[in-house]
């Protein structure tokens, strides 16, 4: 499969930092989308020890609602996973915030997601980071996830469409690596492509049911951690579950 890489190169010249997550540009909404984005950090994530207040804050500014389908976006805030697209879903708003959470993600990272989905994942963390590389293997989503995401003032996102098991190796190595499909093992090529003193966060287990794990890479030691448990749909590819 050929690979295409964009990114969206808009006029904004400054930079995110701990402090003050990057404005994304988004239309005006009903304020009925408003009120139930507030009641998700409140009810969903603070109540759940969710205590990231830069990633809190990009989350009460980013219009989730704009990555359903127009069918489906009433359902955005609710506490679960949500039917999109080729018969994928976008995650619960609290197993995105845990991710992201534990990514401990800092202004000069630079991030490689694999599975840009819906592209609200990805959003997020171009607003908490300086670079996002994100790979797709669904060239539906993938389109879809650059169409919504081009109105939102993001320049720092960069866009593949091809295996993620494999990463990104022309732009590796990266500081933080989410993984936002299950595979059955970590991916030899990821860890490759994780950093010295970097982070990488994954769904690890069988096509029903998985362990949330991180994993923190440090001069010649490489550790796991098992979160929580978790489901995702399975990454495809050829690192991963082969297609």
């Amino acid at each position: 499969m050929a690979f295409r890489a964009f990114s969206f190169l808009l006029p904004r010249r400054h930079r995110p930092d701990e402090n003050r997550p990057l404005f994304v540009q988004a239309p005006s909404e009903p304020p009925h989308f408003r009120r139930a984005r507030a009641d998700m950090i409140r009810h969903q994530l603070r109540s759940r020890g969710i205590t990231d207040i830069a990633m809190l804050r990009a989350m009460a500014r980013l219009p989730r609602h704009l990555f359903l389908p127009a069918g489906q976006q009433a359902k955005a805030y609710l506490d679960q996973a949500v039917g999109v697209e080729a018969e994928q879903s976008i995650s619960q708003p609290f197993m995105v915030a845990i991710m992201t959470q534990h990514l401990k993600i800092q202004a000069g990272n630079r991030i490689l997601e694999i599975g840009t989905g819906t592209g609200y994942q990805t959003a997020l963390l171009a607003m908490l980071s300086h670079h996002v590389y994100t790979v797709e293997r669904n060239a539906g989503l993938y389109d879809l996830a650059r169409e919504r995401l081009a109105g939102l003032g993001l320049a720092n996102i960069f866009f593949q469409l091809g295996d993620g098991s494999a990463g990104w190796p022309q732009h590796a190595p990266y500081d933080r690596i989410i993984v936002t499909a299950a595979a059955p093992d970590i991916p030899p090529p990821l860890l490759d492509q994780l950093d010295i003193n970097g982070r990488m966060i994954i769904p690890v287990g069988d096509r029903t049911e998985q362990q949330l794990i991180v994993v923190e890479r440090s001069a010649g030691i490489t550790t796991k951690k098992s979160l929580i448990q978790c489901r995702f749909v399975p990454l495809l590819g050829r690192f991963a579950w082969v297609i």
